[in-house]
């Protein structure tokens, strides 16, 4: 059945068969396109099955939040690429300790500078990091550190947040308050907000 985005969204409100037959319908799209967005990597059914599984529950939690600005099955399938690609990145990290990443992401300014830059840029801008670095080390809470340096080297939040045993929003807002330490330090140093905004780990 070729379905229009009403008739998507009606289907699935609905309740008996009309509902099972778009599910169906969608699983099977949302199989076919997920298994080709992620040809380049190594995923096998199962783990393409459980992400189109936690994909149909996303969507029927949000249909609300269609706007119908695209076709309904391009935005179930940008849905159903951004669950699979958050479980890569946290079976990427399941079995990384903390303290792993931390023995290796220092900050280190030098390894950060544009060497193809002038002299003069490429002196402008150590200085800055070398001030970030120092603000890091001794303006942060050990808590905030550990946060920051971690986002730094890459590991998702939900990963830093069962580590440090917190949650999501917790660690927003204490990555949050650490990123606004630095940037008060690195203004009362004498650098333009400018700077700071695009020095600032993000």
């Amino acid at each position: 059945m070729s379905r229009d985005n009403d008739r998507w969204l009606t289907d699935l409100r609905e309740d008996g068969e009309a509902r099972e037959a778009a599910l169906s319908e969608l699983r099977t799209a949302l199989l076919r396109n997920l298994r080709q967005a992620l040809s380049r990597y190594s995923v096998d059914d199962a783990f393409l099955e459980d992400a189109v599984q936690d994909t149909l529950l996303r969507i029927l939690d949000r249909l609300g939040q269609f706007q119908g600005r695209s076709r309904f099955l391009t935005w179930a399938t940008s849905i159903a690429i951004r669950v699979a690609l958050g479980e890569l990145r946290r079976g990427r990290w399941k079995d990384v300790s903390l303290e792993g990443v931390l023995a290796t992401a220092g900050f280190v300014p030098d390894q950060i500078v544009d060497r193809e830059s002038p002299p003069q840029a490429q002196a402008e801008r150590r200085a800055l990091l070398h001030t970030l670095q120092q603000l890091i080390e001794h303006e942060l809470t050990e808590r905030q550190k550990t946060a920051l340096l971690a986002e730094l080297k890459g590991m998702p939040q939900d990963e830093i947040a069962r580590h440090l045993g917190s949650n999501r929003n917790a660690l927003y807002k204490l990555t949050h308050d650490a990123r606004k330490r630095l940037k008060r330090g690195l203004e009362t140093a004498g650098y333009a907000a400018e700077d700071v905004v695009a020095t600032l780990p993000r």
